[in-house]
C-alpha cells in the first residue's frame, strides 16, 4: 500500500489504463504516461443497467431502491479494457499500471474470499443480496436515526458532514441491511465499497481506499463510530465496523497490488503490473482536470453531479458531503457536495415529455431529443417561460441531504411548451449548483473557479446557464473521460512514473480556464428567478410544508 520505491522518468511509449465505473456503463482508457494524451477508450454497458423496479428473476423492488450486478463491472474488464488496447494500437508490455474509479457510495455484501452474496445460487432472490448503488436511497429512515442519534449524543465526527448523514452512504444501506434482512447480515463477511472489490478482483489484494472511508464511512482522525453509539442505534449493529468494515487504508495513488493471472487473462494486460489503490469518480477528476489549488470547484456533471474542492482551511459547510484530510490531495482538505439527479432529471423529461411531433422536427433536422430542445430553449429571454422548478426528482444531496424529497415545477399554463420545462430543468440544477457555492462561501470556503467535467459539457447553452447564475467563470476539463484519466494518471503514480499526484496533474492534467464567461445582464435576469427558487426551496426543504414527506409516505403505503 506504498508507491513503487523506484521512479522511473516518465518516457514516451509507456502508457497506463484507467477504468471509470459509471451509473449505467464501464469506460477505459489508454493514456501515455509522459503527457497525458488519450489514444483511445471503449465503453462496455452494464447488462443489467440499474434493477429499480425488480431482479433479474422477478423478484419485484420496493420504491426507492437501486441495485446492480456486479458480474457487470467484471464484464467491462473483459470488454472495454481489451478494445481500448486495440483502438490504441498499444503494446501490452507497454502497460505499466491500471486505475479504476467507481461511483460512490456503492456497496455490496460479500463472503471472506469476496464473492458476492447474490452470486450464490439460493439468494439470488433476495434483493439485500445485491449491490446497493449510490442513488439507492431507501435507507433515508435509517440515515436519519443516525443523524439523530449522532447529534443527540455530540458525536464529534457529525460536523465533518454537514451535520447531516445520507441514505446513500455505507451506515445508512448496512444498518437497513440488518433490519429488513438480518440472515444475509449475518452471512455478510465483508460489507465492501464497490471501488475496493473491482480492486481486489484486479490484484488479489483487498485494501480500502482512504476516500470512501473518509467521505462515505464517518472515517475521521483514524476512528469510525463507536461501538457504543452503534448499539444505541441497534444492539445488534454495535460490532458492525469490527466484523465487517475495518480494513487496512490505502492513500490514494498508493499501489494497492500487481494485476493477477486471472485479470490479465481478462484485460489482455500483462501479470505483475500496478494496481492503484481505488477511488471515487468525481475526486480522481479533480486533478485530471488540473484543480489542484484551493479555490478551484470541480463538478462531475453525469446522472448526476458532484462537486468536488480542496481547501488549506477547514470549516463546517452546512448539508456538504463530507470534509476529509488529503481525501483528494494530500496536505489539503478535501471537500465534497452534490446534487443527485442533473442529467438523470433531462432524461426523465425526455422519457415522459418528449412529443411525436417534436420527435418528427428533430429527425428532420438530425437532431437527437436533447439536441432539439436544447436549440428551442436557447432562442428563449430568460425568464420568458415563466417556470421555477426544484431539481429534487432524485432527492437532495446537498445542501439539506434529504432524499425522501421531490421535485416541483411551478408556473405551468396550457400554453407552455415541453422547450419551456426542459430550460427549467436546466435551470434549476443551475440554482442548486449555485446554492451550494454559497453555502460554501457562507462556511468561509470561497469558491473562485468553476471547472465542468462529464459528458454535460458538451451543451453549450447548459454551461453559459452555469456560469450566469454562478457568476462565475467557467472552465471545461479537456478530456471526454476525465474520471477515467484521472484513474490511470493515480496509476502512473502508483507505478512510480511520478512522486505525486501534482506532479502527474502537472504532466498529464488538461483543462480549458474560461471558456464560458457569465454575462451581467443575463446574470441580473438570473438573480430574480434564483431568488424564486430559494424561497421554494426554503419552504418544502425546511420544514414549512411537509407535504413531500407525506406524499412518499402515502406512495409507500399505496406500494405495499
Amino acid at each position: 500500500m506504498v508507491n513503487a520505491e523506484h521512479t522511473q522518468q516518465p518516457q514516451s511509449d509507456t502508457y497506463v489504463i484507467g477504468v471509470d465505473y459509471g451509473t449505467l456503463s464501464g469506460r477505459a482508457v489508454v493514456v501515455r504516461v509522459s503527457d497525458g494524451t488519450e489514444l483511445a477508450s471503449a465503453d462496455h454497458p452494464y447488462t443489467h443497467a440499474v434493477l429499480d423496479r425488480e431482479l433479474p428473476d422477478g423478484t419485484p423492488l420496493p420504491p426507492d431502491w437501486a441495485l446492480q450486478v456486479p458480474s457487470d463491472y467484471i464484464d467491462v474488464l473483459r470488454t472495454a479494457v481489451p478494445q481500448a488496447l486495440a483502438r490504441a494500437g498499444v503494446r501490452p508490455e507497454q502497460v505499466i499500471g491500471i486505475g479504476t474509479d467507481f461511483t460512490a457510495c456503492t456497496m455490496l455484501p460479500v463472503l471472506t474470499d469476496g464473492t458476492p452474496l447474490c452470486e450464490l445460487p439460493h439468494l439470488t432472490g433476495r434483493p439485500h443480496a445485491y449491490v446497493k448503488l449510490w442513488r439507492h436511497h431507501a435507507a433515508q429512515a435509517q440515515a436519519d436515526r443516525i443523524t439523530d442519534l449522532a447529534a443527540e449524543r455530540g458525536e464529534p465526527w457529525l460536523k465533518r458532514y454537514g451535520g447531516k448523514i445520507s441514505s446513500e452512504w455505507e451506515f445508512a444501506k448496512a444498518l437497513q441491511l440488518l433490519e429488513e434482512d438480518p440472515e444475509l447480515y449475518e452471512l455478510t463477511d465483508r460489507w465492501i465499497e464497490a471501488a475496493d472489490w473491482i480492486v481486489w478482483r484486479l490484484s488479489g489484494t483487498y485494501v480500502r481506499n482512504a476516500c470512501t472511508a473518509g467521505y462515505k464511512g464517518q472515517y475521521q482522525d483514524g476512528t469510525y463510530p463507536s461501538p457504543e453509539y452503534l448499539a444505541a442505534l441497534n444492539p445488534g449493529f454495535a460490532d458492525f465496523v469490527t466484523t465487517k468494515l475495518d480494513h487496512p487504508i490505502g492513500q490514494l495513488g498508493d499501489l494497492a497490488g500487481t494485476l493477477t493471472a486471472e485479470a490479465a487473462a481478462w484485460t489482455g494486460l500483462p501479470e505483475g503490473i500496478a494496481v492503484c489503490v481505488g477511488n471515487v469518480d468525481a475526486h480522481v477528476t479533480a486533478p485530471a482536470a488540473t484543480a489542484v489549488e484551493p479555490g478551484r470547484m470541480v463538478a462531475i456533471m453525469g446522472t448526476s453531479t458532484c462537486h468536488v474542492m480542496s481547501s488549506d482551511q477547514w470549516a463546517e459547510v452546512p448539508g456538504m458531503c463530507g470534509v476529509v484530510d488529503g481525501g483528494i490531495l494530500p496536505g489539503l482538505w478535501g471537500y465534497e457536495a452534490g446534487q443527485s439527479g442533473v442529467g438523470d432529471i433531462f432524461g426523465w423529461f425526455i422519457r415522459t415529455g418528449f412529443p411525436e411531433s417534436y420527435a418528427k422536427d428533430a429527425a428532420a433536422l438530425g437532431r437527437n431529443a436533447h439536441e432539439h430542445l436544447t436549440a428551442l430553449a436557447a432562442e428563449q429571454e430568460i425568464g420568458r417561460h415563466g417556470l421555477i422548478a426544484l431539481d429534487w426528482q432524485s432527492g437532495n444531496r446537498s445542501v439539506l441531504v434529504d432524499h425522501d424529497l421531490s421535485g416541483v415545477l411551478v408556473g405551468l399554463t396550457l400554453s407552455t411548451r415541453p422547450e419551456d420545462v426542459y430550460r427549467a430543468l436546466l435551470e434549476a440544477t443551475a440554482f442548486g449548483t449555485r446554492t451550494i457555492i454559497e453555502t460554501f462561501e457562507t462556511a468561509g470556503v470561497p469558491v473562485q473557479e468553476l471547472i465542468i467535467a462529464g459528458g454535460l459539457t458538451k451543451n453549450a447553452l447548459l454551461m453559459q446557464i452555469y456560469a450566469d447564475v454562478t457568476r462565475r467563470p467557467l472552465g471545461v476539463i479537456d478530456s471526454a473521460q476525465g474520471p477515467a484519466l484521472g484513474s490511470a494518471m493515480h496509476a502512473a503514480v502508483a507505478a512510480g512514473a511520478y512522486p505525486d499526484i501534482r506532479a502527474a496533474a502537472q504532466a498529464m492534467g488538461k483543462a480549458r480556464a474560461g471558456v464560458y464567461q457569465p454575462d451581467p445582464e443575463r446574470a441580473a435576469a438570473y438573480d430574480r428567478l434564483y431568488a424564486e427558487y430559494r424561497l421554494l426551496h426554503d419552504y418544502f426543504g425546511r420544514g414549512a410544508n411537509e407535504v413531500m414527506h407525506r406524499l412518499r409516505r402515502i406512495r409507500a403505503e399505496a406500494s405495499a
